[in-house]
C-alpha cells in the first residue's frame, strides 16, 4: 500500500482541522451538550470514518478496507473503555459538567500526539525487527488477562481515576496552583501570580491516561494491519467523536458490564493473532534455529473483523439483558 506524501499530509492536516474544528466549536462557550447535539456530532465523525473507510476499500481494495474497519471498530471499543477512566477523574477533581468539554478535548489531542508518536516508533520498530511481534502480541496477552481479572474480581479500575498518578504529584509540587475553578481557564492569576486551576491538573491526568491507553491499542491495531497510514487514520478517527460520545453515553457506561470482557476476549485474540505470525516469520536464533515455525493457521482479516464485531455485539446485548434485569428487580422491591 504505497501511500503518497501530499496524501499523508493532507490526511494530518485534515484530521489536525477536524480537532481545531471539534475544539473551537464546543470549547468556545462553555456548555454541557444536549442529547440531541452529542447524538448529532456523533453521527457525524462515526459517518466520516465510515466514508473514509469506504475510500480505502475502493481505491486499495476489499484487503486493506477490511483492515480498516477492523482496526477501527478495535480502536472505538477500547476508546469507549477509556471513557470509564475519564468519568473517574471527572468525579475524583469535581469538575462542572460546562467545563468538561475544554479538558475532554485537549486530553484527546494529547491522546492523539502520544498514539502518533507510538505508531511511527512501533512502524519503524517492525521494519527492522520482526521478533517485535512477541512483545506485542504477549503484551496484549497479558493486557487480556488484566482485563479478565478485573471484571470477574468485580472491582472495576476505579483506583485508576481516583489515586493521582507520580506525574500528577510531582506537577502540584512545583507548579503554583489554586484549589478553586476560575470559569474554563486552566491558568489564572491572583495577586499577581500566576496559578494553575484544578482543570490544568485534569488535563494532567487525561494526558498520562491516555499514555497508558496508548500501549494496549497501538499494539492492537497493528496486531491488524502493518499499514502505518491505515493504523494512524484509525486511531484518528476512533478519537473524533470521543468527547461527543462521552456526554452521549453518560450514564450508559454503567450498563456495559461485559465490555471489559469482551474487550479481553479481543486482545487475547489479537494478541496470540500476532504471536502466531512472529511465529511465522521467526529469525530469533534461539527459537527454533532462527527458521520459521509454521504452526497455526494463518487468520484472514476478514476473520478478524467478524470475531470483532461478533464479540463486541454479544456482550453489549449481554450487558443491557444483565443491567435491564437488575433494573427490574430493583424496580419490584
Amino acid at each position: 500500500m504505497a501511500i503518497p506524501f501530499w496524501l499523508w499530509a493532507t490526511t494530518v492536516v485534515g484530521i489536525i482541522v477536524l480537532f481545531l474544528f471539534d475544539f473551537v466549536f464546543h470549547a468556545r462557550k462553555p456548555h454541557e451538550p444536549t442529547f440531541k447535539e452529542a447524538a448529532g456530532w456523533s453521527v457525524f465523525f462515526i459517518t466520516l470514518a465510515m466514508i473514509f473507510g469506504a475510500g480505502i476499500w475502493v481505491f486499495w481494495g476489499p484487503q486493506y478496507g477490511a483492515e480498516y474497519f477492523a482496526g477501527f471498530v478495535t480502536e472505538k471499543s477500547l476508546s469507549v473503555d477509556n471513557l470509564f477512566v475519564f468519568v473517574i477523574i471527572m468525579a475524583r477533581f469535581a469538575v462542572p459538567r460546562i467545563y468538561q468539554q475544554k479538558v475532554l478535548l485537549l486530553g484527546i489531542a494529547i491522546a492523539l500526539v502520544m498514539r502518533a508518536i507510538f505508531i511511527a516508533l512501533g512502524a519503524a520498530a517492525i521494519a527492522r525487527y520482526s521478533w517485535v511481534f512477541y512483545i506485542f502480541g504477549g503484551f496484549l496477552v497479558y493486557t487480556a488477562v488484566h482485563l479478565a481479572k478485573t471484571h470477574f474480581s468485580e472491582t472495576k479500575d476505579e483506583d485508576e481515576g481516583q489515586q493521582p498518578s507520580w506525574i500528577e504529584r510531582w506537577t502540584r509540587r512545583v507548579i503554583p496552583a489554586t484549589s478553586e475553578y476560575h470559569g474554563n481557564s486552566l491558568f489564572t492569576r491572583i495577586d499577581g501570580r500566576k496559578l494553575a486551576t484544578p482543570l490544568f491538573f485534569v488535563v494532567v491526568a487525561l494526558g498520562f491516561t491516555d499514555l497508558l491507553f496508548a500501549l494496549d491499542s497501538i499494539p492492537a491495531i497493528y496486531g491488524l494491519t502493518k499499514e502505518p497510514y491505515i493504523v494512524f487514520t484509525t486511531n484518528a478517527f476512533a478519537l473524533l467523536g470521543l468527547l461527543q460520545l462521552y456526554f452521549l453515553l453518560g450514564g450508559l457506561l454503567d450498563r456495559l458490564v461485559y465490555l471489559g470482557l469482551g474487550l479481553s476476549m479481543i486482545l487475547a485474540f489479537i494478541g496470540a493473532k500476532l504471536i502466531l505470525e512472529a511465529l511465522h516469520t521467526n529469525s530469533i536464533p534461539f527459537i527454533n534455529g532462527g527458521q520459521p515455525i509454521h504452526w497455526g493457521p494463518e487468520i484472514p482479516i476478514w476473520l478478524s473483523l467478524t470475531i470483532i464485531i461478533g464479540v463486541l455485539l454479544i456482550t453489549t446485548v449481554a450487558s443491557l439483558l444483565k443491567t435491564h434485569v437488575i433494573d427490574s428487580k430493583v424496580g419490584r422491591s
